[in-house]
């Protein structure tokens, strides 16, 4: 068990790392923001919940590639629903709002592990906003 465990944090740390490299190619401004707002999603996520956090990440990034709030809910998406099992075409917002609760449950535990990563990428970056 320990096995497939650790294999696991290997494959969300090498996902993140990934996801991480990909912004490395924005500009300042872009990483600074994206780092933020990485930082703060598990908070966010742990006081309000999964789908609202998704939902501000979506309305905030209106599927534009090049908006911070949309690369990262693209990164969450692809990797949760992957481990999930979600499907090729299906986002996270859409699949924990047809799922039952055990489901949500089973999405949020894996974006607050998948943020880890991502978390400890972005600060060993230091990709944050001059006001943080």
């Amino acid at each position: 068990m320990a096995n497939n465990q650790q294999t696991l944090q290997q494959e969300r740390a090498a996902s993140a790392w990934a996801q991480i490299e990909q912004v490395e190619g924005q500009n300042s401004t872009f990483k600074k923001e994206y780092g933020s707002l990485i930082r703060g999603l598990p908070a966010m996520i742990l006081s309000d919940g999964l789908a609202q956090t998704l939902a501000f990440l979506r309305a905030k990034g209106k599927n534009d590639e090049t908006k911070p709030h949309e690369a990262a809910f693209q990164h969450l998406s692809v990797w949760v629903c992957q481990q999930l099992k979600a499907g090729a075409n299906m986002n996270l917002l859409d699949w924990v709002l047809q799922k039952s609760s055990s489901d949500y449950r089973r999405a949020a535990t894996e974006s607050l592990a998948y943020l880890h990563w991502l978390k400890r990428f972005v600060e060993a970056k230091d990709w944050r906003k001059d006001d943080d």
